[in-house]
């Protein structure tokens, strides 16, 4: 299969002059991002790379960095895990306070803001130092020293985050939050903040692909149950209240942030991210959908 020439026709079918949506400007540094920005990277091999457009250029990945905090707590926790938070879709927004009274504290999944704060308070309380265990995490699959926090879009986050400090401050009461409230949200914050290229994704969401083992390496970071676990729920709830819309559009585990980026894969096949910063009203990347939707639908692959 001659994927350059693949990604290279979604390229030039889409263009940013097509797309209606608009930046995630409630984050003030995030609406400083040029919206013409438009990059995709695909992972097959050490030597098999596929790229177009600005998919070396760094971003905020936003929400996609909960696949890897989940991943640690995972680790850590096992199948105690879903004592704290559940496994379902949501259905709502990814920041609804609603569901949480209606459900006591027990965020739906991990993917939505409430579920990866629960995350973050099982992470403070489990690691010496979250914030550097986690790029530590994250720059072992990767095999990229380099990846870093954009601290100024942690302060940028913190000084409108109220919402997120609501929720934590929400579950706490209701028992589900363990820790004081400000090490949480500094915690998720920075991970939400973690700036990587499209490259760089790729290349970590291929311990995904590769049934929890580090490409080139071979290194095992998850078992096989867990990545299933991950996968599911990439799958089921990686894309806040559009899921549905993503799995029968496409067709792949996958996760998006209001950063623009989405990554994706197909097991034992590939991982392929893509950004480009105008969002639909789902918060999801309108053109980052598109072309995963042409790419599986160009290869003919997807995982049904």
């Amino acid at each position: 299969m001659d994927y350059q020439k693949i990604i290279d026709t979604i390229h030039e079918d889409l263009r940013y002059h097509d797309v209606f949506g608009e930046v995630a400007s409630y984050i003030p540094e995030l609406a400083k991002v040029d919206p013409k920005k438009f990059g995709m990277h695909l992972y097959k091999g050490v030597n098999e790379n596929y790229s177009f457009g600005d998919s070396t250029e760094k971003f905020s990945i936003q929400s996609i960095s909960k696949v890897f905090t989940l991943s640690i707590a995972m680790k850590l926790l096992g199948e105690d895990l879903w004592e704290r938070v559940d496994v379902e879709p949501s259905g709502d927004p990814f920041n609804s306070l609603t569901q949480l009274e209606y459900e006591s504290g027990v965020p739906r999944n991990p993917f939505i803001n409430s579920g990866a704060l629960v995350i973050a308070d099982i992470l403070v309380s489990n690691l010496k130092d979250p914030k550097k265990e986690l790029l530590e995490f994250v720059r072992k699959i990767s095999g990229d020293n380099a990846i870093d926090y954009d601290y100024k879009v942690a302060e940028s986050e913190k000084s409108t985050g109220y919402r997120n400090y609501a929720l934590v401050n929400y579950m706490k009461a209701l028992g589900n939050i363990k820790n004081d409230v400000e090490p949480i949200v500094d915690f998720y914050f920075h991970q939400c903040s973690l700036a990587m290229s499209c490259e760089e994704l790729a290349k970590a969401f291929m311990l995904f692909a590769n049934n929890g083992k580090i490409l080139g390496t071979g290194e095992k970071i998850l078992s096989p149950t867990k990545i299933k676990r991950i996968n599911a729920l990439m799958q089921t709830c990686g894309f806040y209240d559009e899921a549905g819309e993503f799995s029968f559009e496409v067709g792949l585990p996958g996760k998006s942030g209001v950063g623009g980026g989405i990554v994706a894969i197909h097991p034992e096949q590939y991982s392929v991210a893509v950004w480009s910063p105008i969002l639909n009203k789902k918060g999801n990347s309108e053109l980052g959908m598109a072309a995963l939707e042409k790419l599986t639908t160009m290869t003919g692959l997807s995982i049904f």
